[in-house]
């Protein structure tokens, strides 16, 4: 895959939709300059799921960018996304490369040089790595010293994401770390001006790669 496009990677989270759409919140991100975006939905069904996905994928067609959906392949194959991120104990990466077919774009979470490299051999096309900061969206996220950062991305020859509590103030510490981008949920979504915080966090994700 094009590594330009995990940039500046924007995960979405309804919790602090505050009463707008997701629309709403996934345009102004755009708008920023989100190069590619992830739909994590944890608690639809199976069809809420599909409906949101469709909207979303509508709007990033939109914006030429793609959409990743997080977890789910048979969600990325009925809405026609352009891809599926991976945790570790989701679907297998051969498996879904078999369900999606080659065109499609498959990221798998990262946290180890094992989990990378097994990763990489098994067809991934970019790794997310962290938490790097911590987290507020994953109550069991280990933080990842900027050290083991380092030693994924020297591992592989896929790209790598950096992620977990990345913000305006912090992501300038992941300078030379070898990341391709990073993966932002609340550093973008939680911010009161969503267009305007995406935009900072675009130019300083370029300073940094």
């Amino acid at each position: 895959m094009d590594k330009k496009l995990l940039r500046l990677y924007a995960v979405t989270d309804r919790s602090w939709l505050k009463g707008r759409t997701l629309y709403e919140d996934v345009e102004k991100s755009l708008k920023g300059g989100a190069t590619l975006i992830q739909l994590r939905e944890k608690n639809m069904t199976f069809d809420d799921f599909i409906k949101s996905a469709e909207e979303i994928l509508t709007l990033c067609r939109k914006y030429n960018v793609p959409l990743i959906i997080n977890d789910n392949v048979e969600v990325a194959l009925a809405c026609g996304a352009d891809g599926v991120h991976l945790g570790q104990s989701d679907t297998g990466i051969a498996k879904a490369r078999q369900i999606l077919g080659n065109s499609k774009i498959i990221g798998a979470t990262a946290k180890t040089i094992e989990q990378a490299k097994k990763a990489q051999k098994d067809g991934a096309d970019y790794l997310g790595s962290g938490a790097i900061f911590g987290t507020s969206t994953k109550n069991d996220a280990k933080k990842m010293d900027m050290e083991t950062l380092r030693s994924i991305t020297a591992a592989v020859d896929i790209p790598v994401v950096a992620i977990g509590g990345i913000t305006r103030e912090n992501i300038f510490m992941l300078k030379n770390t070898g990341i391709a981008g990073a993966a932002v949920v609340s550093g973008i979504f939680a911010q009161a001006d969503i267009e305007k915080a995406t935009e900072n966090l675009y130019i300083k994700a370029g300073e940094i790669i």
